[in-house]
């Protein structure tokens, strides 16, 4: 194939032509038709002249039409009762007086309330005596589910109060001496290492695998808000600071998937 220009018949293009080349331009010209006409018909406004396609808009105004009609019949219908009612008055054939326009208006038959059956069953009653018994928020059904897991112990020491759901001390505390390192109990990072007014020095980690540890009442903090730790790296030093202290000990809270868990369960601290 020559394509040559008319006035000087000079050659400006040429190429040989097969059935394979025929075939190949072709169905590459095929795909790319079919891929704009695709488009063009996907993300243009070309889409709503076709048949079964119809633009957001047409919808709303379709349903906000739909909406008018239905409230346009309702008024009719009341127009409609009212000029029932009021022709016998025009004509003279019946008083006023005698017109209840009340019962003239649309759904306008009142709602009967059998107040008798809104009245708790004995059952009902046993029931909700019995739920209400119970603690709203059940979090130690979990919390005492042991886990195959075992970490280091942030200090050993005697415990002086125990971890204790009745009394809601979520907690063990661990009485050692002043300046104790107190290390990290797993891998994790540092969320909060602030002080506190009531316990002291907080610090808490998180260990990734739904553990948080907390760490209370430090005389020293020596890590950062941010900060990644190492299983047993020293991470603050016991004290008896904030108002709710003691004296010298680690306030030490274990948490699993938000629930308060028994860190003597995981943790040997002697």
């Amino acid at each position: 194939m020559v394509v040559l220009n008319e006035d000087t018949f000079e050659e400006k293009l040429s190429f040989k032509l097969t059935i394979l080349n025929i075939f190949v331009l072709s169905g590459i010209f095929s795909i790319v038709l079919v891929a704009l006409t695709t488009v063009l018909i996907a993300y243009t406004p070309i889409r709503e002249y076709i048949p079964g396609y119809a633009s957001t808009k047409l919808k709303k105004d379709a349903s906000r039409s739909v909406y008018q009609a239905d409230s346009l019949k309702n008024r009719l219908q009341l127009l409609e009762n009212y000029t029932n009612a009021l022709r016998p008055i025009l004509a003279g054939e019946q008083p006023i007086s005698n017109v209840d326009f009340d019962s003239l208006k649309i759904n306008s038959d009142p709602i009967n309330i059998d107040e008798r059956k809104l009245a708790a069953s004995k059952n009902d009653s046993l029931f909700r005596e019995k739920v209400e018994s119970k603690d709203r928020f059940p979090l130690f059904d979990k919390a005492e589910n042991k886990i195959d897991i075992v970490f280091f112990a942030p200090i050993t020491g005697s415990i002086t109060q125990e971890f204790n759901i009745t009394n809601k001390h979520f907690a063990l505390d661990i009485s050692q001496k002043t300046g104790t390192p107190v290390k990290a109990i797993e891998d994790g990072r540092v969320i909060f290492s602030e002080w506190t007014t009531e316990t002291g020095y907080v610090l808490i980690i998180e260990h990734g695998t739904g553990f948080i540890s907390v760490y209370k009442h430090n005389g020293v903090l020596l890590k950062q808000q941010g900060d990644f730790v190492k299983s047993g790296e020293a991470i603050a030093t016991v004290g008896s600071t904030g108002e709710l202290t003691t004296g010298p000990h680690l306030h030490f809270e274990l948490w699993y998937n938000g629930y308060p868990v028994n860190p003597i369960n995981y943790i040997d601290f002697k």
